[in-house]
């Protein structure tokens, strides 16, 4: 007997958790489960002809909402080339209209409901061993035939897991290098929120924490990359939590990241202390706040402190060793056009590293699922099942937003034009309103139908702004005057933060350092390499080579803070080899002008954004 297990992932780094926390739990029967992952990006007769080629007796599917539709696909046309092999569906995709799905999908042998771990195992029982009946496993929906008995039948609901009895799914680590690592210390989340399946189980089950550390100790001996949790809510239970941040603190590998979604309202002084501790780039969290509407928090029945949340964010901030991920949700009752630019604007002054503006998934077996039968919201039929419009937000405006969202993930996600975008947010009523606009822009000069380099990115923007201004002496803002050359300068500081160019753009202007104050610097100050770390060994070419110098007519970064031009002759040193972790910029040196061919050292350029 021949089992496979298959996943169909978002990308090619991730892993999917499911499968192999089903494996392992079937740990008995090994010999006859095989895995298979594969990536929405592959061509579906490709997914098809491997898993042919495998021949298996029953195959089951891990769904969600953005392979669903491929899943069907996969699964009907190898129907037809097997038509003796059971296909099982199984996750969240499926969970909560299994006998519907059964019913209009004759070729599904069943659908795993809910936890599958125990299911999948007796599952294993009755195909290998010819252990019981199908009827007689919790958490079913199946037809017995699929040519004599069309009836779909559905078994009782199963028990909940002890998470501390499913095996470390990772024994063998080696084959997850390059892939971002999956893992789930507990199940559930204590709060309601409509729009989301975790409020369903209200009871939050933990896995034993010696259990957990010692299978963090196995990623961080490994030194992985990248550890994702998939708790809910990491922070609900703060001895777990603060036991589990503790532990990668002290045994820290320097190397491995952890990412953790958080209430950051619920933060404690003990757990902000902590954090305040870690490596730069260790630890990286991700805050919902959704909306900041109060009437929308109240009707989707999420439970949130925003005044907290906002001081913990500063807070955490204020380390500049923690990148945070905040996220926002259009489409949510009684949240308007006006209304969304608020919270927008709210959570952006936040100063998150990342601002993940989504659009709301009425999700099945969600109780905001219920909340749109009632007719104020309209959603896509097939998955994602996202908002098309509501009673308060017109298609019109989500277009609208939809353009936002593009503008907000090439200018500020990307984190490549962190001080250009500072310098402009001055010279506009809030910074909602200049992605709003840059993205306006974009659409009339049909510039979102092409593929556009990052360098196409800094030329664009300066278009736009050339444009805008072109005529006004003044922003809405009239204490300030925007300077292109400012702008040109700050750009051109954001893109040596990045990337050691070989040649500088067109469209940027530049000043030359000289070239007797660079032979002098590289070639005979030896004094350099005191400046930076870990050059003790390389010669003034081999640092130039890692390195960049350039001269700036300006203080870049009080003229972003400011709004305005601050005028100071500055040579800046970017250093390649020792980058930023949380946005991999370069670290940078700031000098000035001693005489015609020696420069002095100042320090190093404060990062923080004013």
């Amino acid at each position: 007997m021949k089992v496979l297990l298959a996943a169909i992932n978002a990308k090619y780094i991730h892993s999917n958790l499911a499968v192999y926390c089903l494996k392992s739990y079937a740990k008995k029967y090994e010999d006859h489960i095989e895995l298979a992952e594969f990536t929405i990006n592959h061509y579906t007769d490709y997914i098809i002809q491997e898993i042919y080629k495998k021949k298996p007796d029953v195959l089951a599917l891990s769904c969600y909402i953005w392979n669903i539709e491929m899943v069907e696909e996969v699964a009907e046309e190898l129907h037809k080339l097997l038509p003796n092999m059971k296909i099982w569906l199984g996750g969240p995709e499926v969970s909560y209209d299994a006998k519907e799905r059964m019913g209009r999908i004759p070729y599904l042998t069943g659908i795993m409901i809910g936890e599958g771990e125990e299911t999948f195992l007796q599952l294993m029982e009755h195909y290998v061993d010819g252990k019981g009946k199908l009827e007689d496993i919790k958490g079913l929906a199946f037809r017995e035939s699929l040519y004599e008995d069309e009836t779909v039948k559905v078994t009782l609901p199963r028990e909940q897991l002890d998470l501390s009895t499913v095996p470390f799914p990772y024994e063998n680590i080696d084959d997850f290098k390059n892939k971002i690592i999956y893992y789930e210390s507990s199940r559930g989340c204590p709060y309601s929120c409509s729009y989301c399946l975790s409020s369903i189980e209200k009871r939050v089950r933990l896995r034993n924490i010696d259990l957990v550390l010692r299978e963090l100790k196995v990623f961080l001996d490994n030194k992985v990359p990248q550890v994702k949790f998939v708790d809910r809510t990491f922070n609900c239970n703060r001895a777990h939590s603060l036991a589990i941040w503790r532990f990668i603190h002290v045994n820290d590998n320097g190397i491995t990241n952890f990412h953790f979604e958080i209430s950051a309202d619920i933060l404690t002084e003990e757990e902000l202390e902590v954090l305040s501790k870690m490596r730069q780039g260790l630890v990286q969290l991700e805050i919902g706040v959704q909306s900041t509407n109060e009437e929308t928090i109240q009707a989707i029945d999420r439970k949130m402190n925003l005044d907290k949340l906002r001081k913990a964010v500063d807070r955490v901030n204020s380390g500049l060793n923690i990148h945070q991920h905040l996220d926002l949700i259009a489409g949510l009752p009684y949240e308007d056009y006006e209304s969304f630019r608020n919270s927008f604007n709210e959570v952006y002054s936040m100063r998150p590293n990342q601002l993940q503006l989504g659009f709301l998934k009425v999700l099945k077996g969600s109780a905001m699922h219920t909340f749109s039968k009632q007719g104020c919201i309209t959603y896509k039929n097939h998955a994602p099942y996202e908002v098309l419009f509501t009673d308060w937000l017109s298609y019109d405006e989500v277009l609208q937003l939809k353009q936002v969202e593009d503008m907000v993930e090439v200018y500020h996600n990307s984190g490549q034009f962190t001080y250009s975008i500072q310098y402009l947010e001055h010279f506009f009523e809030t910074p909602f309103d200049f992605y709003q606009e840059i993205g306006q822009y974009y659409e009339e000069q049909k510039l979102n139908s092409m593929s556009h380099t990052r360098m196409s990115r800094y030329e664009i923007l300066l278009r736009f702004m050339g444009e805008r201004t072109r005529g006004k002496a003044t922003s809405e803002k009239a204490a300030y005057t925007f300077d292109m050359k400012v702008l040109e300068a700050i750009l051109l500081y954001d893109l040596y933060l990045r990337e050691n160019l070989k040649s500088k753009p067109d469209f940027l202007a530049t000043n030359e350092v000289g070239r007797e104050i660079y032979h002098h610097f590289f070639v005979e100050e030896e004094s350099v390499k005191s400046y930076l770390k870990g050059y003790e060994e390389y010669t003034g070419k081999q640092i130039s080579r890692l390195t960049h110098m350039e001269k700036f007519a300006y203080d870049i970064i009080k003229s972003a803070g400011t709004g305005q031009a601050v005028v100071k002759e500055e040579y800046i040193l970017f250093d390649y080899k020792n980058r930023n972790p949380l946005d991999h910029a370069a670290s940078t040196h700031i000098f000035e002008k001693r005489n015609e061919t020696e420069l002095y050292y100042i320090g190093n350029k404060e990062r923080a954004l004013l």
